[in-house]
């Protein structure tokens, strides 16, 4: 049966409770920060940090009310703590919080996008390295080009997987930023050392100039980063479906005993999770839009991005991290069918090996013009009366004065295409997780 991936671990992100304890570690840091410059008692610290906690139930009944996210948390903690709550949320602005806990769950929906990152891409190389020699037709606009390897089209795909690794990690580290510097960020009711101080605690970078928010810059190259790797997965699944073709069959998904592929065809097996992937990667490409147009709020801030993030994050972070789990598995149990492939290199009738007699004639002193004429007007020939193209350059006296037969037969070396894998597979095998 294919497996229906879910993701516990990065849905847990993204719920009411992991936000609010994020919001909690902003406050405790700040009352942290304020307690080494001497604003806070230590005893007070102390208490804050025994009685510090929140109920998500409590908050939101609060919120009834008061309908500030930020003011029922803050309340409902000061609930708890008693007295000592006068020094909690002391100088700080609601982004404050909002913005840099967001930048902790966005570094733990980073951390864990890039887990099945690096999986994906093993899963890659190690089937690049598995099928180096795996000779196929490799295609151009569709069409048959020169032999490649399978090995080659897997690798290529694990270069790609690692770029977008590291363009992940990069726009990791540029959101993983907070800013605790009151309301359009002046620090008039705090200090400089405090924000120092906190995001230190919390292991994340300070907003050099801050408004009100974190830049929304950041974000959007964060959803750019994610929208890049959806789209790698959908190239690797976009060639998957184009290789099930029943006309190619060079490659398949793994079909489960008792799968049905129709209602109505019971022949069927259907690229569904090829296809499954082509349509995710849409939406991640769609959020990454809604991210670009958060970038630009009004003066030092306004909450039109807020919204907006509450859906796409979220989501965005969610269904790739299903995108990455799918693909790996579709690559690791991947039906591969060379049989197939070496059958498909005889359809075009040798075709393939016309760069190699062009070549061959420029050599034999031919100008490449001329050349080129004979070379494309046999191949056509070959073509449309479906004969080997050998047999018709053979036939050709313009070909056989430059090109005696064995020095034709030459020209035919499938190995000749492939003599450099071994440096390609050197590269694959040399990348780095």
């Amino acid at each position: 049966m294919i497996p229906r991936y879910n993701t516990p671990e990065m849905a847990a992100v993204w719920t009411d409770e992991a936000r609010m304890t994020a919001w909690l570690e902003v406050e405790l840091a700040v009352c942290e920060a304020w307690a080494r410059l001497g604003r806070v008692p230590e005893e007070a610290l102390a208490e804050i940090k025994a009685k510090a906690r929140f109920d998500v139930t409590r908050v939101q009944e609060i919120e009834e009310v008061t309908q500030h996210d930020v003011i029922a948390f803050v309340s409902c903690v000061a609930e708890n703590v008693g007295e000592c709550s006068k020094y909690v949320h002391y100088g700080l602005t609601s982004s404050d919080v909002l913005d840099t806990g967001l930048a902790l769950q966005l570094r733990r929906a980073g951390q864990l996008l890039e887990e099945e990152t690096v999986r994906l891409g093993r899963i890659l190389q190690r089937r690049a390295l598995e099928h180096r020699d795996t000779v196929m037709m490799g295609r151009t606009h569709g069409v048959h080009a020169e032999p490649i390897t399978f090995g080659m089209v897997l690798g290529l795909w694990a270069f790609e997987v690692r770029r977008g690794l590291e363009r992940l990690r990069r726009a990791v580290q540029q959101v993983a930023v907070g800013k605790i510097s009151g309301a359009v960020g002046t620090y008039a009711n705090l200090d400089p050392q405090v924000e120092q101080i906190a995001l230190s605690i919390l292991g994340l970078g300070v907003e050099p100039v801050s408004n009100q928010v974190v830049q929304r810059d950041r974000h959007a190259e964060f959803l750019a980063s994610l929208a890049l790797l959806a789209t790698a997965i959908e190239k690797i699944a976009l060639q998957i479906r184009h290789y099930q073709r029943t006309e190619v069959l060079e490659a398949e998904e793994y079909f489960a005993a008792g799968q049905k592929g129709s209602s109505a065809m019971p022949h069927k097996r259907n690229p569904i999770i090829s296809e499954r992937l082509c349509g995710q990667a849409r939406l991640v490409r769609a959020n990454m839009l809604a991210a670009f147009e958060d970038v630009a709020l009004w003066h030092e801030r306004d909450i039109s991005h807020s919204s907006v993030e509450r859906v796409i994050l979220p989501d965005s972070t969610i269904l790739l991290h299903y995108m990455l789990k799918k693909a790996s598995w579709l690559v690791e149990n991947l039906k591969i069918y060379p049989a197939n492939m070496v059958a498909n290199l005889e359809r075009s009738y040798g075709l393939l090996y016309s760069q190699r007699v062009l070549l061959g004639l420029i050599e034999a002193g031919m100008l490449r013009d001329e050349a080129y004429q004979v070379v494309q007007r046999n191949a056509m020939r070959a073509w449309e009366e479906k004969v080997p193209f050998r047999e018709v350059l053979a036939a050709d006296p313009e070909v056989t004065s430059r090109l005696p037969a064995d020095q034709l037969a030459a020209l035919f070396d499938p190995g000749y295409h492939l003599r450099h894998r071994d440096a390609i597979f050197e590269r694959v095998a040399g990348i780095e997780w």
